[in-house]
């Protein structure tokens, strides 16, 4: 699962960078993927909503075993 969680990530990659940011993948388990925003993406105030609106939706569309994505910080 790890693999196929970074293959979607690196199709969200070129998106987050575009904007100055980016998203490591720390962990992932019981189908919960922890990340780690960075640069541009670490401080700003819409992070969240690019997790979950972004990120975790796009995870779950891929890769249907996956519940949620969270932050690690």
């Amino acid at each position: 699962m790890k693999e196929k969680i970074q293959k979607a990530l690196d199709k969200i990659r070129p998106m987050l960078q575009a904007d100055g940011g980016d998203v490591e993948f720390v962990d992932v388990e019981d189908g919960v993927v922890k990340v780690r925003l960075q640069g541009a993406c670490a401080g700003c105030p819409m992070s969240q909503m690019t997790l979950k609106n972004g990120i975790e939706k796009i995870l779950k569309k891929e890769i249907p075993e996956i519940k949620s994505v969270e932050s690690a910080d």
